[in-house]
């Protein structure tokens, strides 16, 4: 089994990369999907976070309210501390079990968006960095995800910075460009981790 940690900042196109390494044979980690899976209705996660930040964080059905958590998080490093403490942990415990249920020769790709923040570089064989320059990043989040410009500076701001995720990289994929120019670098990046198997 090879273990890959992939990550990106916000806007450089991660989970396309992550979507396109799943349509080549990867079994996909991602931890935003297991992070959205430990805070659903009913779950400790989410009653613990409702502890935590109080009930201005859940919407009326009693799901998270993630604009509302994240209007808070992301202008408080201190409360955004206090989220990763309870969410890091139960994400970490669930990627554990989808790993262990890959087969022996898989390539597993772990979806990390805090790979960088958090240190976790050391966890994986390779870390893949999907790259892309900020200002391209800030142009997609606001025309793709609807933020303003200073939404988009305060999201990429609570990230690593590029440098810092340049610097834990085995392999960049650069996605500066169309989207059209992204599946051959993938291709090329998907040859040299089967090879590393």
């Amino acid at each position: 089994m090879l273990k890959i940690g992939l990550t990106g900042g916000i806007g450089a196109g991660k989970s396309e990369v992550s979507r396109l390494l799943a349509a080549r044979g990867a079994v996909i980690v991602d931890s935003d999907v297991i992070a959205r899976e430990v805070v659903a209705p009913g779950t400790p996660g989410l009653a613990a976070v409702a502890a935590e930040f109080g009930p201005d964080v859940l919407a009326a059905d009693g799901s998270l309210d993630r604009p509302a958590l994240g209007a808070v998080v992301f202008a408080d490093p201190d409360r955004l501390k206090a989220l990763n403490a309870i969410v890091h942990p139960l994400v970490r415990a669930r990627s554990a079990e989808l790993e262990s249920a890959a087969a022996p020769d898989a390539v597993v790709v772990h979806d990390v968006p805090l790979l960088a923040e958090n240190g976790l570089g050391p966890l994986y064989d390779l870390v893949v960095v999907v790259d892309a320059a900020d200002e391209v990043r800030i142009e997609r989040l606001v025309r793709l995800r609807g933020m303003t410009e200073d939404e988009a500076r305060a999201r990429m701001a609570a990230q690593a910075s590029r440098a810092d995720r340049l610097a834990i990289a085995d392999l960049v994929i650069d996605n500066s460009g169309p989207l059209t120019e992204l599946a051959p670098r993938v291709d090329e990046a998907w040859e040299r981790l089967t090879a590393r198997r």
